[in-house]
């Protein structure tokens, strides 16, 4: 038969001996003995004897619902997971923290942990670094009827963590279906030859189209732009023909260019040659140059003077 603590605290030695300690229905309990943390307290009352070893009860309310810096990791451990909610937020995200299901506060990056003695607290974490979007393989018919795939990729972030929660559920599909429309929407009005030529300047039309549609969403668009368009097996042979055929008359007119120049050249030189006799003379050496260089040995006749063989060799002597 137990006896209570109340009968036997009567007796001053035993009162002396021991510690009695109650841990409220709002708070917990964490036992010390000579001053090192170690259990839980999971009943409701305690009675040590308190002779040869120190026996300590910590009560910590749970009032608050936000657990101070007084409860430390050691005693965390300790806590059994159904009594506490933790919310870890990190670099670049948003936290919302929710009483009953109704908001509180935001918070930035750090750990949080909450009671969940006297209220239900729930939370959600978001993401506010910029993401992106592809959009791969989207089908679009040109206005000249033409079938074509596009990748395009976005850039976006969230603009806004309490607007978000309180008027979207869901990002990424709707989001992606969105992209897709407008995609279809802008490029479908160009043939495919101002596609082509024109690709830089319909990326800016789709961002400006997102721009427009941001509110709907909550986001912040930041870049949009083609990254590939991928032309049907067909249309890519014509396409190379007609490129092929294109320079190979930039080449011919390039060749016909050269020639006309070549020759308006020799036309040229042909004239000054024949209005001076002189400049005919050392075009002549300069051709009997070229051709010596090629030429093992040339043979003349020891009984006649050298310079004037060599000359009637080159025609400037009788």
């Amino acid at each position: 038969m137990e006896v209570p603590y109340q009968v036997l605290s009567g007796d001053i030695a035993f009162l002396n001996a021991t510690l009695h300690g109650e841990i409220p229905d709002d708070s917990v309990g964490f036992i010390y003995i000579n001053g090192k943390l170690t259990s839980f307290a999971n009943r409701k009352e305690y009675t040590f004897w308190n002779v040869f070893d120190k026996y300590e009860i910590k009560i910590v309310s749970m009032e608050e619902t936000e657990i101070g810096g007084d409860v430390t990791k050691q005693m965390l451990s300790l806590i059994p997971k159904k009594l506490y909610t933790e919310m870890s937020v990190g670099e670049g995200e948003t936290g919302l923290v929710y009483y009953n299901n109704v908001l509180q506060k935001s918070v930035g990056r750090g750990v949080y942990r909450f009671w969940n003695y006297s209220r239900s607290v729930t939370y959600r974490v978001f993401d506010m670094r910029q993401q992106e979007l592809d959009i791969v393989g989207q089908e679009i018919l040109t206005r000249d009827k033409i079938g074509i795939r596009m990748n395009v990729s976005c850039m976006y972030k969230l603009r806004d963590a309490v607007e978000f929660a309180a008027t979207i559920s869901e990002l990424k599909r709707p989001l992606y279906s969105a992209v897709q429309l407008v995609i279809r929407e802008i490029v479908g009005k160009y043939k495919l030859d101002e596609i082509l030529e024109a690709k830089e300047q319909i990326s800016k039309e789709i961002y400006t189209a997102l721009k427009a549609r941001e509110t709907m969403f909550c986001v912040n668009f930041l870049t949009s732009g083609i990254k590939d368009i991928i032309l049907p097996g067909e249309i890519r042979q014509i396409m190379n023909s007609v490129l092929v055929a294109e320079k190979s008359a930039q080449a011919n007119v390039i060749s016909r260019r050269e020639e006309v120049a070549s020759t308006r050249s020799l036309l040229n030189t042909a004239k000054l040659m024949d209005e001076n006799k002189t400049l005919y003379k050392l075009k002549e050496l300069e051709y009997l140059e070229r051709i010596c260089e090629k030429v093992g040995e040339i043979s003349v006749n020891g009984n006649r003077g050298i310079v004037e063989q060599l000359g009637r060799m080159i025609g400037t002597t009788a």
